[in-house]
């Protein structure tokens, strides 16, 4: 694990588990509750207009495979902010107050915004035939503070902003999915120099935040595109999975989004093959399950 603070456990209610379960609970029920009344009541696969639409395409593919592909749109298009709608709804019990898309605004010093855009230059492109940077964020952020100048007005819209009550301390997160790109990743961590090099300290912390590790372990995290800015494996400033939730809802949190979530996931799948796909559960069915 890669954090700078500890939290008092006497401070830790225990009543607290059972509310962060319950608010994951309700807002993925939330969201799949949503997108099945779509699928099965306001917008749903109609094959003979499917017929109409694309003759070619009904007589070479059977309907199932685009049925498939209509739920999927509308599934996808909702669940796009289902991670900061978690975050929110565990952070407000956790910590006391935590918002999505807050705004940010302090003075930064002149030498510091120009070398922000040194860093990130050296680390896309390298300077004056130089190799480029590897990323080591410790060392990037020791030599932003250590310029100063003129102090340039400056705002930072963070994707979930933490106000702890817990702690006392302001929590930035750019919370992207796990497999980000580069230039959403190259935005956040402009944006996390931003915040942390602001005079006054608004946000004491900044953190590259993905909400789950398709490849289990940190050390085994190998998606190449956000390693153009961070060290994933070892930036103090990344957090993936366990560490992430743990943070924002507490210890052992991790653990209750995966335990809901498989919960839900059976309840939901059965419900699709029945009710949207027309056919019984094949064995094993719920067999995939979130880890």
């Amino acid at each position: 694990m890669f954090f700078f603070f500890n939290f008092d456990k006497s401070k830790q209610d225990t009543k607290n588990y059972e509310s962060v379960s319950v608010a994951i609970r309700d807002i993925v029920q939330s969201l799949m509750e949503s997108v099945m009344d779509r699928v099965l009541v306001t917008d749903p696969f109609v094959a003979e207009e499917h017929h109409a639409k694309k003759p070619l395409y009904a007589a070479l593919v059977p309907d199932e495979i685009f049925k498939g592909s209509h739920f999927e749109r509308r599934f996808v298009t909702p669940f796009g902010s289902a991670w900061e709608k978690l975050a929110m709804a565990v952070g407000n019990v956790h910590h006391g107050k935590c918002t999505k898309g807050a705004t940010v605004e302090g003075t930064i010093g002149k030498e510091r915004l120009r070398r922000i855009q040194e860093v990130l230059n050296r680390l896309e492109h390298g300077i004056n035939g130089e190799k480029k940077l590897k990323p080591n964020w410790d060392e990037e952020l020791s030599y932003i503070l250590a310029g100063a100048g003129e102090p340039i007005p400056t705002s930072v819209t963070c994707d979930i902003l933490i106000n702890s009550d817990l702690t006392g301390e302001t929590y930035a997160f750019e919370l992207k999915g796990p497999l980000p790109n580069s230039d959403q990743t190259k935005v956040s961590k402009e944006k996390m120099f931003k915040l942390l090099a602001m005079d006054g300290n608004p946000v004491q912390r900044a953190y590259y935040a993905l909400p789950y590790n398709p490849y289990i372990k940190r050390e085994n995290y190998e998606w190449s595109f956000p390693g153009r800015w961070f060290n994933m494996k070892e930036d103090s400033c990344v957090l993936i999975g366990d560490e992430l939730w743990d943070l924002i809802g507490g210890e052992g949190t991790y653990q209750l989004f995966i335990s809901e979530i498989n919960k839900l996931g059976k309840h939901y799948k059965e419900r699709i093959y029945r009710e949207f796909l027309g056919i019984e559960p094949p064995e094993g069915f719920d067999k995939d399950t979130l880890r």
